[in-house]
């Protein structure tokens, strides 16, 4: 989005989880030491990465070489490259093994991420901001710089499911609108969560594991200004460009009569509760738990869980109907998340597993590249690698495995060594933008915006946009805040 629950929600999501509000999603993992319970990093080959690998593959390839097989199917292919990592599984290290990664993997990540993710669709989608607003540059360079500010209070996933049905509607009378959403993936979605444990997951997950809750503000301000204020204004320039050379004329002043304002407000106070329940299942120390098949469950994460339902359920009986229709407010971009995120969720298990088993892993090479010639951690590597697989893995859990890399230790890791988790910290939720599955928002802006009708670019049409918008940015970063 969107959190972790059990460690840190392991998140094996995503980014695909959310919430931040993706951040919120992390929430809902307590702390967990590894991302699939039973399953030893140490002793699996590079090859059980396939079904991860080929499930991203299907996410890249298939809609644009045969869209309706994938609209129609998407669902079942993902259950297939599940089912490609859970039958070699149990044949290889038995049921009780098997059991215990499903169990982690769907009771601990998936469940609290899903219902965290649908209570967000759910309350923002039942907000209508009504009024004539008209796409202009301006207007739409001032909504993504609002989303910036609103994602590090109440999570990307929060932000971007408030402002992006607005968005689009103040642009719909623009031929193209693709850029539009691009940019406010980037911005909104990643950039904007960075200075909050409530922004994004993995920083929700750094809370989780003692990182005091102001540190970013104080420490990735000056990284996360320019970031963002370059986008901003490299947005403005291609949003001006395009609405020039596009023509665009002006709205007829009487398509809509209705002053600005907002409609639904009951999802307001609904929207604080789901921020609320997200910060009570990180503070609750000392919360009960319980043990289901290797993985720890708590009483503040069911607690935390049991109260998005309520939220959610909530906002659908108590928003008028009338709200849900001028927002164009449907379940297709939610159950495609659902569907996706169950695939990635479980083919991610071994991958994870793998990076965890550190240097001496099948990925060895991958954590040793973060340690200079004489031991000492580097910080401008953990910004690329952990970036880097961020945009692939979901940069909740590639933000678990190297911040315990660097030694897992908040206290030193906040002072001594800053730059590295400045490094750690800024590259997953930076880089988590650079691909659709590298935070959980990203998806599910792609899925809502396409929903209503805008042609959003495939998988590598949208790398084609981040790398080159992206990478040179974060080129600039590397000079300025992470020299060798």
């Amino acid at each position: 989005m969107v959190g972790s629950p059990n460690g840190a929600l392991c998140l094996s999501a995503m980014r695909l989880t959310p919430p931040s509000t993706a951040a919120l999603l992390l929430a809902l993992l307590q702390p967990a030491t590894g991302h699939a319970a039973g399953l030893d990093g140490g002793a699996l080959t590079a090859a059980w990465g396939v079904p991860f690998a080929g499930l991203l593959l299907s996410i890249a390839l298939l809609p644009l070489v045969a869209p309706a097989f994938w609209h129609h199917h998407f669902g079942k292919i993902a259950a297939g490259w599940a089912l490609l990592f859970i039958v070699p599984c149990m044949a290889t290290f038995g049921a009780g093994v098997t059991a215990q990664t499903l169990v982690h993997a769907l009771l601990a990540e998936y469940l609290p991420f899903i219902v965290l993710l649908t209570a967000l669709f759910t309350v923002a989608g039942g907000i209508f901001v009504r009024g004539n607003l008209h796409g202009s540059p301006a207007l739409n360079t001032g909504l993504l710089a609002l989303g910036a500010l609103l994602a590090s209070l109440m999570g990307t996933t929060g932000a971007a499911m408030l402002l992006l049905r607005p968005l689009l509607r103040a642009n719909d009378n623009r031929p193209r609108q693709a850029h539009v959403v691009v940019f406010f993936i980037f911005i909104v979605a990643n950039a904007g969560g960075s200075l909050t444990p409530l922004g994004d997951p993995p920083l929700f997950l750094g809370f989780l594991q003692g990182v005091d809750f102001f540190w970013m503000l104080q420490h990735i301000l000056t990284e996360t200004l320019f970031l963002v204020g370059a986008l901003l204004l490299v947005f403005f320039v291609v949003d001006r460009w395009f609405f020039r050379r596009d023509s665009v004329s002006p709205r007829d002043p009487t398509a809509d009569t209705h002053s600005l304002g907002l409609e639904g407000l009951v999802n307001l106070p609904l929207l604080a509760v789901v921020i609320g329940l997200v910060l009570m299942s990180g503070f609750w120390k000392g919360s009960p738990e319980f043990d289901l098949m290797g993985t720890r469950v708590s009483l503040a994460a069911v607690s935390r869980d049991a109260g998005l339902v309520a939220v959610t359920l909530l906002s659908l009986l108590l928003t008028p109907g009338r709200v849900h229709a001028a927002n164009a407010f449907g379940w297709a971009p939610m159950a495609e998340v659902a569907k996706l995120f169950a695939g990635i969720f479980l083919t991610i298990a071994p991958v994870i597993a793998m990076l965890q088993a550190g240097a001496g892993g099948p990925f060895g090479a991958v954590v040793s590249a973060v340690t200079r010639a004489d031991g000492t951690p580097s910080p401008v590597m953990y910004f690329w690698i952990t970036g880097l697989l961020s945009a692939f893995l979901d940069n909740a859990p590639t933000y678990l495995v190297f911040f315990h890399t660097a030694g897992g230790d908040p206290r030193t890791l906040m002072t001594t060594l800053a730059p590295v988790l400045a490094g750690i910290s800024t590259g997953a939720v930076f880089m988590g933008a650079l691909s659709y599955i590298g935070n959980a928002p990203n998806l599910m802006v792609k899925a809502v915006a396409e929903h209503q009708g805008v042609r959003m670019p495939g998988f590598f049409g949208y790398m084609a946009w981040s790398c080159a918008v992206l990478l040179p940015l974060f080129l600039v970063i590397t000079v300025i805040w992470f020299p060798r």
